[in-house]
Formats: structure tokens, C-alpha cells, sequence
């Protein structure tokens, strides 16, 4: 982990359902919460971080494009235009019960982007397994004009400006 901490890398079994009414906000707070109690009598003792992240486009929530053709649909969609991101961690410890938790906005302001332009991308980096079709840590900052947002390491899926916080507040000093 880029921290320097050891860790246990698990997957809980959560329903990720998005409940009616619920804001893109509240559902990864949620979400986060729930990852991490999913696996708190699996590790006692433990600091267990729970993460989600929710995309948003013009207030609607979007998904994984899981396709080619879908990632392509995305792109020409966010060209010009801004995504907002929703990044919720949740820090457990297993042993006190003691939980903390945070939702980062980030938003991203996408250049005009050509067909060609998303088609090079799509076929270098192929995330279709990435909300919104991209993969800032990798070739898909070349789709942005800029950036807005206090932790830029929430639109990867994991806030590590707010988590350092949360972990020094359970007394694991970074570093």
C-alpha cells in the first residue's frame, strides 16, 4: 500500500442495492460502512477499511461501461462536460466498535473529446471495469482539463488524505 502499512486485502459480501431515494452521497456512505462491518468478526482486532465509490453525470448515477461500445457511449457523453465522484472510506476497529467515516466529492472537468481521441484511449487502456470509463492513474488523464477536490487519491476508490487522518485518530502514525 502506498502508505507503507501491512494489510489483508478481502472482498465482503455486501449488497451494493441502491436504495430509492438514496443520494449517490449516502449510498457510498452506506456502502462503506457495510463493507466494513461485513468483515469485522472475520478480523477482531483490527482496523478494517471499508470503501465505495459512486459516479455521478448531471445527477444521474453511472455504472462500470463493461463494453467497449458503452465506454464509447460515456466518453462522447462527458466531453466538455464534468463527472462527480463520491468516494466514501469507513475505518472500523473490530475490537472497540469505534468507527469512522467520510464521503469525498471530487469532479473532473473532461476536455472535448474526439472519436478518435476516445477510441485511441479505449483500445491503449480498455477500462471497462471503471466507473466512467477511465483510469486517471493511468492514460486517462489525457481526457481532463482539470480537477476539483481537496483528496485527488478518492477518484482512484480510496481517499488516503482523509484515511491517514482516521488512522492517526486510532493512533497508527503515517509514517
Amino acid at each position: 500500500m502506498r502508505l507503507g502499512v501491512d494489510f489483508i486485502q478481502d472482498s465482503p459480501n455486501t449488497d451494493e442495492t441502491h436504495y430509492p431515494k438514496e443520494s449517490a452521497e449516502q449510498l457510498c456512505h452506506r456502502l462503506a460502512i457495510a463493507k466494513a462491518q461485513a468483515l469485522a468478526t472475520k478480523y477482531p482486532q483490527h482496523l478494517i477499511i471499508g470503501s465505495d465509490q459512486v459516479a455521478t453525470f448531471q445527477g444521474d448515477m453511472i455504472g462500470k461501461p463493461l463494453t467497449h461500445a458503452k465506454a464509447v457511449q460515456q466518453l462522447t457523453r462527458f466531453s466538455g462536460q464534468c463527472v462527480d465522484f463520491y468516494t466514501g472510506v469507513c475505518l472500523l476497529n473490530s475490537d472497540t466498535g469505534q468507527q469512522q467515516v467520510q464521503v469525498c466529492h471530487f469532479r473532473v472537468h473532461f476536455r472535448v473529446l474526439s472519436r478518435d481521441r476516445i477510441e485511441r484511449y479505449l483500445l491503449a487502456e480498455q477500462p471497462y471495469y471503471c466507473a466512467g470509463s477511465f483510469k486517471s492513474e493511468g492514460l486517462g488523464i489525457c481526457l481532463f482539463e482539470r480537477f476539483e477536490g481537496n483528496d485527488p487519491t478518492s477518484l482512484i476508490g480510496l481517499p488516503l488524505i482523509a484515511l491517514v487522518s482516521m488512522l492517526e485518530r486510532e493512533q497508527l502514525m503515517i509514517p
